[in-house]
């Protein structure tokens, strides 16, 4: 295997490059081994992240071997700047997705390549292997430019890229070329996806691309005001928040890939490029509490359109527009992450029914009305709806928000969101003047609240679900609902108990999976999100030197960029799970804030 067929690098390894639209993963070799257009949920083009070279890659790197990279992103952007130094000289590699100032140009998706000398020459070296539809269609590939102005026209199907900035030639099925670089030189490489079926879009002009996508980072991380030692963190956390948010739609992302494995070598590889309603509520909530509303108002817009219809037929994920179908399939034309089979391609947990969903939009709901997001009439017909549906799946074994594959059960943390959806609905009434049937509704919420505590807590504590005596790390949150608060005896209880049996290395798992209540074989690796839970506990416990060092610890696992993936394997000291995952990002914002909350409470 020769240098330019490695496999992917580790998770860790990746930066990301977004338009808020979709994404590009850039390795620190200088290979972006994934690329999906025009959204993040499209079909891959460069798919190398999910096999080897074969499966798309676009690498550029200084020929030099030795060479030594470091990297950074500029300012509050994702347009990354790579310094390599090398034993000729040293240049920066700038590259960048642009964001088109006009919302409507929406038939193209770029990835720009700048390289400029600094000192010396380098020679880099480019290799290009398209692959598009998942690895499945190898394209047509021909010259359209001259000697002067090279130009690779690509095309397959609907798909098609044109590759401008440096002569290409054809060596087997990949491209290959060497650009040249003298301190205060310059020479761009740009990648263009369009569709087959529109002509050719024209070369972006470079510096007007860079000033507009700077500025519209810029603009919206204006608006974020961070203070203590886990500032920069949280900036970043949050710029990843918007990174996943279609800037188009409103659908907010759970990751950025599909089926980076949750277990190396293992069958638990999940598509993660859709809208969970859980993972967009807790991500609206924790940016509600930074007064970042605006986000608030196009996710309640996205909801309305996506939930329109029969609300029998609410899904638990939709599509980054809303769309339902997100049929679950298997992709063999990609080998998957460390031989990690089967890659899959779309979810068929959407299919599922997790009944805290209910309780995560109406909280988030609830929260945006307070930080001033007038209810429009159709918002609270929307909320009263869904009230109406918990009502009709009080009944219900859920799979709960873990998405076991198993049997169903009466999770505990499900039977608690439901507690505060209906604790919600009776103070929207009560607090708010909105209307509904309040008797009813604190009924039902008073009627959770004596099966909870019946059935839902043994030995004096929390337990996963209503027949066993296992824990699962949902129940940190319950403190969050109101139900009742972190220093109650039975969260202190239920905290020691996962103490003593889901951490691992000091990082808390899910649950355990040799438990079987997720029907599925292997097991997996700490969740960060969890970890960052735990933090909060601690924090809302006077724990604050437990906390304060955990936290430390799990912003550490961070990369050079500032991303997280979705788990992390202390042993192997590696990332694991798809990435750049929101739920770890949001988590990390809450824990911060629940520090800096307990720290105004010390003073």
């Amino acid at each position: 295997m020769g240098e330019h067929d490695a496999p992917a690098a580790a998770i860790e390894d990746y930066a990301l490059l977004s338009d808020a639209r979709t994404a590009a993963l850039v390795s620190r070799d200088g290979d972006i081994d994934w690329l999906c257009a025009p959204r993040l949920d499209s079909a891959s083009l460069l798919g190398a992240l999910l096999g080897g070279a074969e499966q798309g890659r676009w690498s550029l790197r200084p020929a030099d071997p030795l060479a030594v990279a470091t990297r950074r992103y500029d300012d509050d952007s994702f347009c990354l700047v790579t310094r390599w130094e090398c034993a000729d000289g040293v240049a920066e590699v700038r590259e960048w997705m642009p964001v088109p100032e006009d919302p409507t140009d929406d038939e193209r998706t770029d990835v720009i390549r700048q390289i400029t000398g600094v000192s010396g020459a380098v020679a880099f070296v480019q290799e290009l292997r398209l692959r598009f539809d998942y690895a499945r269609a190898l394209p047509w590939v021909r010259q359209t430019g001259t000697r002067e102005e090279p130009e690779l026209t690509a095309a397959a199907g609907p798909d098609a890229v044109v590759v401008r900035g440096a002569m290409l030639h054809a060596q087997g099925h990949s491209h290959v070329g060497t650009v040249e670089v003298a301190a205060g030189a310059s020479a761009a490489l740009s990648l263009t996806w369009f569709p087959s079926y529109r002509p050719t879009p024209e070369a972006r002009e470079l510096k007007e691309a860079w000033r507009a996508t700077h500025r519209w980072w810029r603009d919206w991380a204006a608006r974020m005001r961070e203070h203590g030692p886990y500032r920069d963190a949280v900036r970043r956390s949050k710029l990843v928040l918007r990174a996943l948010t279609n800037r188009d739609t409103g659908g907010i992302a759970a990751a950025a890939t599909t089926s980076l494995p949750e277990d190396f070598g293992g069958e638990r590889n999940w598509d993660y490029r859709f809208v969970w309603l859980r993972d967009a509520a807790l991500t609206l909530e924790a940016l509600l509490s930074h007064g970042l509303g605006e986000e608030a108002r196009d996710w309640r817009d996205w909801l309305l359109r996506a939930v329109a219809g029969d609300p029998a037929d609410l899904q638990i994920m939709y599509g980054l527009a809303g769309e339902r179908d997100l049929g679950e399939r298997e992709m063999p034309s990609l080998p998957g992450y460390a031989g990690s089979a089967p890659v899959r391609v779309g979810n068929g947990a959407a299919q599922q029914f997790q009944a805290d969903v209910f309780g995560e939009v109406l909280v988030t709901l609830a929260a945006a009305r307070r930080a001033g997001l007038a209810e429009s009439t159709r918002s609270w017909s929307l909320q009263r709806v869904l009230l109406h549906q918990a009502e009709r799946q009080l009944s219900r074994p859920d799979n709960g928000m873990w998405e076991i594959r198993g049997e169903r059960q009466f999770f505990t943390h499900s039977r608690v969101m439901l507690w505060a959806a209906f604790d919600r609905a009776v103070r929207a009434v009560e607090e708010d003047g909105l209307s509904g049937p309040v008797e009813r509704w604190r009924a039902l919420r008073d009627g959770l609240r004596t099966e909870i505590d019946e059935h839902g807590v043994r030995d004096g504590r929390f337990v996963q679900h209503a027949a066993t005596d296992e824990v699962d790390a949902a129940l940190l949150l319950i403190p969050r609902t109101g139900f009742c608060a972190a220093d109650d005896p039975r969260m202190l209880a239920t905290v020691e108990r996962i103490e003593q049996t889901l951490l691992r290395d000091g990082l808390v798992l899910r649950y355990r999976t040799t438990s079987g209540v997720d029907g599925l074989s292997g097991g997996e690796h700490p969740f960060l999100a969890c970890s960052f839970w735990l933090v909060e506990q601690y924090a809302a416990t006077g724990r604050t030197a437990e906390a304060t060092a955990l936290m430390d610890r799990l912003c550490g696992f961070r990369n050079d960029v500032g991303l997280l993936s979705e788990e992390y394997d202390p042993i192997g000291s590696r990332q694991v799970g798809n990435t750049p995952q929101a739920f770890s990002h949001l988590s990390l914002i809450r824990a911060a804030d629940a520090l800096a909350a307990g720290r105004s409470r010390r003073r």
